[in-house]
């Protein structure tokens, strides 16, 4: 089926869940795999800016906005849905960018199926260290973001909510991830829209698997076999400290790093500097090595 915004399909995963899917623009593939965990896919606007050099095709995780299903939720499923994913674009291998959780799941796709990787974009993850060596100063960045709206936000955290202050709740929630504060709130706004609801128990079941994945020590030793070269996107003004993914960094084999001037979601507040570094890099002409982009 197509609509005004590119080809949406279902994609069937290897158990017969069916993965909303859409796919837009033309060139060498590029397959986004977006964050929350539980949330759906948000790459509207990369998909816009990226579309003119890539063939992007964009899809909801299992249980997610509109690829329902009531599980089973593990990284691993989430593997193999990304899989099935890939092959519909019937281009082997093919780009992959992940951003926040979902850059960790492109890690495991990478490590899993590594002959179907040519290029991996990393974007604002939270790497491969332990939660508690960086939690505690998101927790804090977090707290003093949200001032302006902390009131509201923790009136509507302590109780039931209807669908739309579920919606107004993450709005305020999402401000903290954008640099400027006299924008945050348009930003998340848009980020909201459509508000697709948040699976919670996908969120659980993810954030309980990474948290073993990680602090056991596997995920750091695992990265250092990924063969794909790796592209690493970082918001400065990310309140999850940057810190967290330089052990990453080291470990990868292959692997620039450009910072940009923004915050969670680099597309959104610095949108020409975002496209340009994933353009270059799926076309092969990036920077080489650490790069600043301010």
């Amino acid at each position: 089926m197509a609509d005004n915004v590119g080809m949406i399909e279902t994609v069937r995963a290897d158990d017969g869940v069916s993965l909303w899917t859409r796919r837009t623009g033309d060139g060498p593939a590029l397959v986004l795999c977006h964050g929350g965990p539980g949330l759906w896919d948000y790459f509207d606007d990369p998909a816009a800016l990226l579309g003119g050099d890539c063939t992007v095709v964009q899809w909801d995780q299992r249980g997610c906005g509109r690829s329902p299903s009531p599980g089973p939720y593990s990284i691993e499923q989430n593997v193999a849905d990304l899989h099935a994913v890939v092959r519909s674009t019937s281009r082997s291998p093919v780009a992959v960018l992940g951003h926040s959780w979902g850059g960790l799941l492109a890690l495991r796709y990478a490590l899993t199926h590594p002959d179907h990787v040519s290029h991996l974009v990393y974007v604002s993850g939270v790497g491969v260290d332990p939660a508690a060596t960086w939690r505690a100063d998101y927790q804090a960045g977090l707290h003093a973001r949200l001032e302006p709206h902390r009131a509201r936000f923790d009136e509507l955290s302590s109780r039931e909510r209807s669908h739309d202050e579920d919606r107004e709740l993450a709005v305020l929630q999402w401000t903290a991830d954008f640099a400027d504060p006299a924008t945050a709130l348009e930003f998340a706004e848009r980020a909201a829209t459509p508000f697709l609801g948040v699976n919670l128990a996908h969120h659980a079941a993810m954030g309980r698997q990474t948290a073993e994945y990680v602090d056991s020590g596997a995920a750091l030793a695992a990265v250092a076999t990924i063969r794909a070269p790796v592209l690493i996107i970082d918001g400065v003004h990310d309140i999850r400290p940057r810190r967290c993914v330089d052990s990453l960094a080291r470990a990868l084999p292959q692997a620039t790093r450009i910072s940009l001037d923004a915050g969670h979601l680099p597309w959104a507040e610095q949108p020409a500097a975002f496209a340009a570094a994933v353009r270059d890099f799926v076309h092969g002409s990036g920077p080489a090595g650490d790069a600043m982009i301010c």
